[in-house]
């Protein structure tokens, strides 16, 4: 079947010259305020009086009149035009500032030490803008989901995706809480997980993620390995994992920078460090450059000024 590439005419065609006709009762008038021939705003009503399959004015030399049909639909466009013109205003106004609702998909460990302070500043620099954060450890679908960016680990970010380095990259820490450690022994070499209870961390698609480490046999050389744990718990997310590791419940391995906390309070300790891996660090990504709508970009760019204000500091 042979396709058609017109797009067909719309019910709101010539919609617009019958209301300034009508307004005016005058095509010449009408024709002014459009910035079009009289001949043209005739035309247009012709057409669309033709599509509807009613006479809308009455027409002499001396006036133009509505006829009961042009009344009638006189009543019901004109409001609903109005609103078609006030929807567009909204739309341009948005497109042209930072405003409105800006939806963010996130880790639930990320919140507290990378979103809360930027969040805090990034509302008082721009208060017609709504920060809706999604705390999921899901990779949800940024379109599906109706979400303006997303922020996860590097290596989750899908490659068609923009993306915008948060952090630099960081290690993998295995920590445990000093009572655990008290009762189960430190380990020194990833073998000895095999005598721990390891907190265990259930990904979105089911399975159940392995720990990553790399070798490290004094000489320099190393490569990755991944280690199968075992252990009484499974989270879903690295907030539950740490708590759990804080209560005492066994090991967890937690990206490094949401260790800092309960280790200089004395709640955790690091092990097992000279075989840590290193991670990619926190991205936010988005769909696309030619999709970046002015919410965003103000959120970037308070994001890059945050992060160097924090460095400098």
């Amino acid at each position: 079947m042979k396709q058609n590439f017109t797009v067909r005419q719309g019910a709101l065609d010539g919609v617009e010259a019958f209301l300034s006709v009508a307004r005016h009762r005058s095509f010449r008038k009408a024709a002014a305020e459009l910035g079009v021939s009289p001949s043209a705003m005739s035309q247009a009503v012709r057409v669309l009086e033709a599509r509807v399959g009613a006479t809308l004015f009455v027409r002499t030399t001396r006036s133009v009149g509505l006829t009961e049909a042009g009344e009638r639909f006189l009543s019901r466009a004109k409001p609903a035009f109005e609103e078609l013109v006030a929807a567009s205003e909204v739309a341009r106004d948005l497109g042209q500032r930072p405003a409105g609702l800006l939806r963010l998909t996130v880790p639930p460990a990320v919140v507290p030490i990378l979103l809360e302070p930027l969040i805090a500043s990034f509302c008082q620099a721009y208060p017609d803008v709504e920060v809706e954060i999604a705390a999921s450890p899901a990779l949800l679908d940024l379109a599906a989901g109706g979400f303006d960016a997303g922020i996860r680990f590097g290596q989750f970010v899908e490659a068609d995706m923009v993306a915008v380095r948060l952090t630099p990259s960081f290690p993998l820490a295995v920590v445990g809480s000093p009572d655990y450690l008290r009762r189960k022994g430190r380990p020194e070499r990833v073998d000895d997980l095999r005598e721990h209870a390891c907190i265990r961390i259930r990904r979105s698609n089911g399975s159940i993620a392995p720990w990553s480490f790399v070798s490290n046999n004094g000489v320099g050389d190393s490569g990755p390995i991944e280690a199968v744990v075992a252990g009484s718990l499974i989270v879903h997310d690295y907030s539950a994992m740490l708590g759990a590791a804080i209560e005492g419940v066994g090991l967890a391995q937690v990206p490094e920078p949401i260790t800092a906390g309960p280790v200089q309070a004395g709640k955790l300790v690091r092990v097992l460090e000279p075989f840590a891996p290193i991670a990619p660090g926190m991205f936010l990504y988005y769909p696309g450059r030619h999709q970046m709508t002015p919410k965003l970009r103000a959120f970037i760019d308070h994001l890059k000024r945050y992060s160097d204000i924090v460095d400098k500091g």
